[in-house]
């Protein structure tokens, strides 16, 4: 994965509550490990067992239909009835939608006539050379019907705003200027887009930093723990600084006013002034739209500890960060790879479109597509 993004802690404060809602930039982002790899293969193959030639090979032409469950308790239930109802109607829709016959179904008994419809149309639809993967059966206000999974590239990237950079420039003169226009920009991304911050306990970025920290202090007579633990001082100190800064809603209030104020004098006051203007466009465009207003729903078990079987959820790539350049940051974003090469998938923006058996509209990706380059620009700006 590619870095610029921060993670949960174990801290016990929850972010305080403000009037308005409200991340961060990438950094240098790796790509994701492959999940798996290749097991090497014996070039001497076994010896060859074959079975009597009268044995019968039937077996290998049957096909095992879905598996019927007891179920009778259920029947005549007007929620199964309705459940079957919109059910039908909905695959009716989409057998019309996409030219296929779906098997008839509705004589045997609930749930496995769902079941085996699904088993159905799910095998019809790969023999079309469909990608099964982008159609789900989904729930609306109580009603289940068929809808196409349409995702956000994310481009497996950690989306890393860091904060160190602002606090320097603005105790610099000569950029103070650009770091209250910036501010404003942050504290949109904190309070609307909703962007997590690495110094509350509920974010993914703060365990990170307090596993970091627990093995530093474990190595204290390592060569490099006086160094580190500088870095960790400095990350909480600037940390809860800034915080306390852009957590101040005033800078959304004089968003507008700096930028028609500021005056631009050279290269860097021409990408700040930018950047800022392309925020304040989102923030004017989408007021109360956070970053996670497509956030997929997860279908993972909170006791699983199989990571194949997990998601890599949204919160754990997209964070304000302390810095994403020296040792300690260096640490932590390869501790980061390390952990999500283990997880199975990853969540990205998502949108479910109705299958109604009219033309499906294009997904709508606006604010996503502007929110996530505007982070990348951000970094750019705070790193350069």
């Amino acid at each position: 994965m590619n870095a610029t993004k921060n993670h949960i802690g174990k801290n016990q404060v929850t972010r305080r509550k403000t009037t308005r809602k409200v991340t961060s930039t990438i950094g240098q982002v790796r790509s994701l490990a492959s999940k798996t790899k290749d097991l090497e293969r014996n070039s001497e193959r076994q010896t060859e067992v074959c079975t009597s030639s009268n044995a019968s090979n039937g077996f290998l032409k049957c096909k095992f239909l879905p598996k019927q469950e007891e179920v009778s308790h259920f029947q005549g239930s007007k929620k199964i009835l309705n459940t079957e109802r919109d059910f039908y109607k909905s695959l009716s829709k989409f057998s019309k939608q996409y030219g296929v016959e779906p098997m008839q179904t509705k004589d045997f008994g609930f749930p496995y006539n769902l079941a085996l419809a699904m088993w159905d149309i799910k095998t019809k639809m790969k023999q079309a050379n469909a990608d099964w993967n982008q159609f789900k059966l989904i729930r609306t206000n109580k009603k289940f019907h068929f809808a196409k999974e349409e995702q956000f590239c994310t481009n497996t990237s950690l989306y890393f705003i860091p904060v160190v950079p602002l606090f320097k420039m603005l105790h610099d003169k000569k950029c103070k200027k650009n770091a209250q226009l910036l501010l404003s920009v942050f504290s949109y991304l904190y309070h609307i887009a909703n962007v997590p911050y690495y110094r509350q306990q509920a974010s993914y970025l703060y365990w990170i930093y307090e596993m970091h920290e627990g093995w530093m202090e474990e190595d204290e007579a390592g060569e490099d723990s006086q160094h580190y633990c500088r870095e960790f001082e400095m990350s909480k100190n600037i940390g809860d600084k800034i915080e306390r800064k852009i957590f101040n809603i005033k800078n959304l209030d004089f968003f507008e006013q700096r930028l028609k104020c500021f005056k631009i004098q050279n290269e860097f006051d021409i990408i700040c002034h930018k950047v800022a203007s392309e925020a304040f466009a989102l923030y004017s465009e989408y007021p109360n739209t956070t970053i996670f207003r497509n956030k997929p729903s997860s279908e993972e078990n909170p006791h699983d500890d199989d990571y194949s079987n997990k998601a890599i959820s949204m919160d754990m790539y997209i964070s304000f960060v302390a810095n994403t350049k020296g040792c300690l940051y260096n640490n932590i974003e390869d501790s980061i790879n390390a952990e999500f090469n283990e997880y199975g998938s990853i969540e990205e923006p998502t949108i479910y479109l109705p299958i109604n058996g009219t033309e499906i509209p294009k997904a709508d990706f606006d604010f996503e597509y502007r929110l996530f380059a505007l982070m990348e620009k951000l970094h750019q700006v705070l790193t350069c």
